[in-house]
């Protein structure tokens, strides 16, 4: 759920990829990013109390985003039209909304992604398997910050990090990166959803 995707606390986990001679610049990170504006892949989830979950994400840039978590769980989380819905699958009530403005998530949904804007980027290491960036709202530090981890020949993004407002955080292991798909509105309407659902 959303609640673990931003607020939950992470075990640490390693991300065994192939080597990365240099660190990847900025630069090029920006430049992969904006490379695609559509993207799917399946991730997994590492929860606060340990247990993994699993789905399916789509990305659709700006500012849209859905995870669909697999059984047993099947939570639904959609980022759209600025708000962030979280459904539970075992409650009748409407989803738990709140801005995507609050979340480091905005960060990547950007329409035109650029870590080089002053102060965004608070580190940027390699470890010589993987390059990571960790980015926030310069505006806004409080709001938390999202910590992107890439590998290079060519270019991929593997993971993130999410730390919240409270210093709480998630990790989220994507897999294989589908980009430029073709992906239409409603997947992101949470008004839709909401509807489909009997929940309005």
């Amino acid at each position: 759920m959303m609640k673990h995707l931003i607020l939950a606390p992470v075990l640490s986990l390693a991300l065994a990829v192939p080597a990365a001679a240099d660190k990847i610049s900025l630069g090029a990170i920006n430049k992969y990013l904006n490379s695609f504006s559509t993207a799917e892949a399946e991730f997994t989830q590492i929860n606060a109390d340990g247990s993994v979950t699993t789905g399916d994400i789509l990305i659709k840039r700006p500012n849209r985003m859905r995870f669909d978590y697999a059984a047993p769980d099947d939570s639904l989380v959609i980022a759209g039209s600025n708000r962030v819905a979280v459904f539970d699958p075992k409650s009748n009530l409407p989803p738990e909304q709140f801005p995507l403005a609050r979340t480091p998530l905005k960060l990547i949904l950007a329409r035109q992604v650029d870590f080089t804007k002053s102060n965004m980027v608070v580190g940027h290491s390699d470890d010589g398997t993987a390059t990571t960036v960790t980015v926030q709202d310069p505006k806004n530090p409080e709001y938390g910050n999202i910590q992107l981890k890439f590998t290079d020949n060519p270019v991929q993004l593997r993971q993130w990090v999410i730390t919240n407002d409270a210093g709480q955080q998630t990790t989220v292991i994507l897999g294989d990166l589908k980009k430029g798909i073709q992906i239409g509105a409603a997947p992101f309407s949470i008004q839709n959803e909401i509807r489909k659902r009997g929940l309005d």
